[in-house]
């Protein structure tokens, strides 16, 4: 009897946290209706009752090394109402002893974390509102902490603390999860970052690879993370905030061009227990200039979704799960994956970000997965972002600079050029000056003139916000069709340097430009392009996941094809003189708009406007 009460003591100090961090919960902005922003958490009142109970099972998951793992919650009410909810939360304690305040001058209530996601009680259980019983089956995903589940009853608008399960938790929380690739400084180099619960203090952190079928080696391990002093604003350092681990990043040297590699990232305790993840494989990348067969997927705006249906804070990426699910399936056909921007619309809620790589991990943790920087990233008032509003969440780019590689100079200036084979990309960062006579100016036009075009014919231009041309209803109703001053002050290096193609992010459909210079079209062509192009052509591919994006209903002599859907392109280099562009649905894989770009290297080397120097007779 003692134990009991000492347990009910417990459960309602875990009740009262839960209503604490509740009461104070913050919604971040972002393109859709957040079904929790419906939620009247300020109030939300605490209702124990005896003859309610949640139940999770099994308490202990990943037993077999797994990092994922479905849980049957079941539930019982004695007063149930279609309104019911159930909320996953991690860690399972919210009781306001077990984590500090922001700031020493504020008083409680102390926020820890706010719930992960929901799910109506009658959602698998139609029976419930009759019954009082019902169950849902529930994915959790490793995130260095247990987790526990609670009954909501009194709608949205009145919320009522029914009931809170058993803890969930992995047999090793700490455990090395989610590699994902990306391309080193130079062409022969592959970088291996990881997420785990082990600190420097700890453990040792290395890669163990080598050319599949030989020998292996072992590579060391940087170690990164940030506290909640890192973020700049809510919910990133209030509510939002959630301990992000460990990231660690190796970087595998001298490789052979096109050469299969396999290898595992593991951890050496300091008691020399090896902790390991499972066995991956990669292929290296081509030299500079390799004529071999380079496929490159292209997309921006994927976000992600939960495999369960639970409703989380950006509920509004419905697509991301086909868009990932086409690019798994296909991925023997893909070489190298670029994202540009708005990543996984986390949006100040840390957690979002493990769900995020969890989701993407067959992916990258096959090919480079490079991503660039979007508003819902960087933006955030009075910290050097282009634009001052708050789609960040209070993120301020930590966490996109922190939990994946790019080979830029300085991560917090998220710009960079990377090589592979026959392809160069050039990777603007829309949430930075890129007007004239700025670094990234600078950096932009470094980077279209060096590439050697003999060896390297395919030149691309890769940005989140539309620097080009759009026909997205917000930049029609600015009546700039793309970010104001955007090709005002690119455009002649696109036309200088010859850019075949320019790939945009933020606009949520599908649309393809002719080859263009000052929204001139500057070739009739539609599909098959031979020889000069005399422009660049501009494609908005943000049709990655998130919501739908509007069309403006004018009609543009530029815009060749529009797609109010899901998708991402693909670019196949057959050899130096042929390049095929794909446009595919995440529905279905199946292509629905493409082009082929025929040309010799005279072809590049001929004059166009705007892009050869002045001559005159003398001359």
């Amino acid at each position: 009897m003692i134990k009991i009460l000492v347990r009910m003591r417990e459960l309602r100090l875990i009740f009262f946290g839960i209503l604490l961090v509740l009461g104070t919960f913050q919604v971040a902005s972002s393109h859709g209706g957040h079904p929790l922003s419906r939620i009247a958490i300020r109030k939300a009142t605490y209702a124990l009752n005896d003859n309610a109970y949640v139940k999770a099972s099994p308490a202990v998951v990943g037993l077999k090394g797994q990092n994922s793992e479905w849980v049957t919650v079941e539930y019982s009410s004695p007063n149930p109402s279609v309104d019911d909810w159930i909320a996953v939360f991690s860690p399972s304690n919210f009781s306001a002893s077990t984590c500090s305040a922001e700031n020493p001058s504020v008083n409680p209530p102390l926020l820890c974390s706010a719930p992960i996601k929901y799910q109506y009680a009658n959602y698998s259980s139609p029976q419930y509102k009759g019954t009082g019983k019902g169950s849902l089956k529930l994915m959790l995903i490793n995130q260095r902490s247990d987790f526990s589940v609670a009954l909501f009853s009194g709608g949205l608008l009145k919320p009522k603390l029914v009931a809170v399960s058993n803890k969930i938790a992995f047999t090793n929380p700490n455990a090395p999860v989610y590699p994902r690739l990306a391309q080193g400084k130079t062409w022969n180099e592959m970088t291996v970052t990881w997420t785990s619960g082990y600190g420097i203090n700890e453990a040792e952190a290395f890669v163990q690879w080598g050319r599949k079928g030989g020998d292996r080696t072992h590579s060391p391990a940087g170690t990164l993370t940030f506290d909640r002093g890192s973020m700049c604003g809510a919910p990133a350092r209030t509510v939002g905030w959630r301990d992000p681990g460990y990231i660690h990043t190796s970087f595998l040297k001298e490789l052979w061009p096109n050469a299969m590699y396999t290898y595992k990232v593991g951890h050496r305790l300091f008691n020399s227990t090896y902790i390991w993840s499972s066995e991956y494989q990669f292929k290296a990348s081509p030299y500079p200039g390799q004529n071999s067969l380079q496929r490159v997927v292209i997309f921006g705006d994927m976000g992600k979704d939960e495999a369960d249906g639970s409703n989380e804070y950006n509920d509004f990426q419905y697509a991301s799960l086909n868009t990932t699910r086409q690019l798994i399936q296909d991925l023997k056909n893909i070489d190298i994956v670029f994202h540009i921007g708005d990543i996984c619309y986390a949006n100040g809620y840390i957690s979002q970000w493990d769900q995020f790589t969890a989701q993407i991990e067959p992916i990258a943790s096959t090919v480079p997965y490079m991503i660039a920087s979007g508003n819902h990233e960087r933006d955030w008032p009075g910290t050097g972002s282009f634009y001052g509003n708050k789609d960040s969440g209070g993120e301020c780019g930590v966490l996109a600079e922190t939990m994946f590689y790019v080979p830029a100079e300085n991560r917090a200036k998220f710009w960079y050029s990377t090589d592979y084979g026959m392809f160069r990309f050039c990777v603007a960062d829309t949430e930075h000056d890129w007007r004239e006579g700025t670094e990234q100016y600078k950096f932009i036009e470094h980077c279209l003139a060096s590439v050697d075009r003999q060896k390297q014919p395919w030149l691309i231009f890769l940005a989140h916000r539309v620097l080009g041309y759009s026909s997205g209803i917000f930049y029609a109703v600015d009546g700039s069709f793309a970010e104001p001053m955007g090709r005002e002050s690119l455009q002649k290096l696109w036309q200088k340097y010859k850019v075949d193609i320019a790939i945009y992010g933020h606009v949520h459909n599908y649309e393809r430009t002719c080859p263009i210079y000052q929204n001139i079209c500057t070739n009739k062509e539609k599909n098959y392009y031979k020889g000069t192009l005399n422009g660049t052509i501009h494609v908005v591919a943000g049709g990655g996941g998130a919501g739908l994006a509007e069309f403006t209903p004018l009609q543009t002599t530029w815009s060749l094809y529009r797609d109010y859907d899901y998708g991402f392109v693909k670019l196949t280099a057959f050899d130096h003189s042929n390049l095929l562009f794909e446009y595919k649905k995440s529905s279905d894989g199946k292509v629905y708009d493409s082009f082929r770009i025929s040309r010799d290297y005279r072809d590049i080397l001929a004059c166009t406007v705007g892009s050869c120097p002045s001559t005159t007779l003398a001359s």
